[in-house]
């Protein structure tokens, strides 16, 4: 008799849970709540679909932060190799870019995706589009079905919850597989954004700014607790030594921030002030920051401090660097003072933000939180609360940075849980 499963949504993990179970010869119904599979994958990559990452196992495990080794088992069974392997039987086949990034040689997410849908039909596999699951039914501590917002429900002897995080809406992810998987008994870890851009206390000047793009910078967030102490943020991801940074009207994004923006997220939940620290000029140190200054200004006595600054950093960033500086643009380089050239000197290797929170979790990029992985075998992705329910993707505490290690993520843990549940 044929194993009846469930799998609630259709993105990367649901696709990858329901081609697997039913390759395994499960009969699976999938249910997802949007008109089509797969909406974030089609947008994830920027539209390109950023599949996973070149690097090292040992490596990759690092860019989940503390919770990496949850995942460590899943890798060994499903990982990179396996993944580019099951896309090739499907047309996709993958190329590796800058940062270890592996993409669609076509370079398109919707191949992706399509691939994904295939290998499910294939095997068998029903879709039921704008399918809303209301709730997981059980009884005696084990999963009977599900039932959906209009009252039918369907009966499964296993069901999959695939329900993605609370991010990027749009696409359907709008944190139903959280509500479910409370009420069914499991415990949340608080849900907040990840890679997400930050804003600031001083907007005035981040619109001035706003457009400016940098790309060999340093950034460093702090943290003062109530006794006053400053000290440094561990970021949760491994972070490069140099970056790029981009300010918008509100604050602060690129892919540095995007790396470091969980830290502060965190930081200020626990009502630390925090504090972004940018060294505008890394490549050198503050002797030799000072020495081209004094250089330049005996070089330049008659210019006016702005100009003089262009030479250094984009026009926009010169004039609020002057700005802060406390020197008035009018006056010419021969006036300024040595103590007035040090806080020049101090505002390149330290030029300080005051971080007041991020966008919104709609606007994370990825959901950090959700089910605890105290409660989810990591061999089987089953429930240790509920028999017969199993759960992958982004609705676990799992959040990655970027370059490719969420949908892998993604792709491994819904393999595998698809796999156990057929079995």
């Amino acid at each position: 008799m044929q194993k009846h499963i469930i799998v609630v949504g259709a993105g990367a993990a649901g696709l990858l849970a329901a081609g697997r179970a039913a390759e395994l010869g499960a009969d699976v119904l999938v249910l997802e709540k949007m008109g089509e599979a797969g909406k974030k994958i089609l947008l994830s990559g920027k539209q390109r679909c950023n599949l996973t990452n070149s690097a090292p196992l040992e490596t990759f495990l690092t860019y989940y932060g503390r919770n990496g080794q949850f995942l460590r088992n899943a890798y060994h069974r499903f990982f990179r190799e396996e993944l580019l392997a099951l896309l090739r039987r499907y047309g996709v086949r993958a190329q590796e870019e800058r940062g270890g990034r592996i993409f669609p040689q076509s370079g398109r997410a919707v191949d992706v995706r399509d691939a994904l849908v295939n290998y499910a039909r294939e095997h068998g596999v029903h879709f039921r589009y704008r399918a809303t699951v209301q709730e997981l039914l059980a009884a005696d501590g084990k999963i009977t079905g599900v039932q959906l917002a209009g009252g039918k429900s369907f009966p499964a002897a296993a069901v999959i919850l695939t329900t993605g995080g609370a991010s990027w809406p749009a696409t359907g992810s709008t944190g139903d597989g959280y509500r479910m998987a409370q009420a069914a008994g499991h415990a949340i870890v608080p849900l907040r954004p990840a890679l997400v851009p930050l804003t600031v206390a001083e907007r005035s000047r981040a619109k001035a700014l706003q457009g400016v793009s940098l790309r060999h910078v340093c950034c460093t967030l702090l943290a003062r607790d109530a006794t006053g102490k400053e000290k440094p943020l561990r970021p949760p991801y491994p972070i490069p030594p140099t970056g790029e940074l981009l300010f918008t009207h509100f604050g602060v994004s690129g892919p540095l921030i995007l790396t470091l923006s969980l830290a502060a997220v965190d930081a200020l939940r626990a009502r630390k002030r925090v504090t972004l620290s940018i060294d505008l000029k890394p490549g050198m140190t503050e002797a030799q920051v000072r020495a081209r200054l004094q250089r330049e200004f005996e070089q330049h006595a008659q210019q006016h401090l702005p100009n003089l600054l262009r030479g250094w950093v984009p026009q926009k960033l010169a004039e609020v660097l002057a700005q802060a500086s406390g020197i008035a643009a009018e006056r010419a380089i021969h006036t300024i003072r040595a103590e007035e050239r040090e806080r020049l000197v101090a505002l390149f290797k330290d030029f300080r933000w005051q971080i007041t929170g991020s966008l919104p979790l709609a606007q994370g990029m990825v959901t950090a939180g959700g089910v605890s992985l105290k409660e989810v075998n990591p061999v089987t992705f089953a429930s240790k609360v509920v028999e017969g329910l199993y759960l992958a993707g982004e609705v676990l505490d799992i959040a990655a940075d970027t370059g490719g290690f969420n949908l892998q993520a993604a792709f491994s843990t819904g393999y595998l849980a698809g796999q156990a549940a057929a079995s």
